[in-house]
């Protein structure tokens, strides 16, 4: 029996595939700004670029394409490597801004 050839995290999981599959989406833009959220927690945040904007209230974050606006209380960011970053704190929204604002 052959191995599926499929990317998995550290803990096993192919987050991101798995979602594409139950939305019936064929592809998942890998140049946007990917990210999960934990209520009251955090996030993980993918494919970031560039931290554009930061303060404990508003976070902004650049992907390839369109920027990620992250407001809450109490942000601070956690571990930052090779495009992904960890956003500690209270997350209260986050919304996509086109690259022009």
């Amino acid at each position: 029996m052959e191995a599926e050839k499929t990317a998995y995290n550290k803990y096993g999981m192919r987050l991101f595939s798995e979602i594409a599959t139950l939305l019936a989406v064929e592809e998942l833009s890998i140049s946007r700004v990917q990210y999960t959220v934990v209520d009251g927690r955090g996030g993980v945040f993918q494919n970031v670029k560039k931290l554009v904007e930061f303060s404990a209230e508003n976070i902004l974050l650049a992907g390839k394409k369109g920027r990620l606006r992250i407001t809450g209380s109490g942000l601070s960011l956690g571990k930052c490597t090779a495009g992904d970053i960890t956003v500690l704190g209270n997350i209260q929204k986050v919304e996509r801004e086109d690259e022009e604002k």
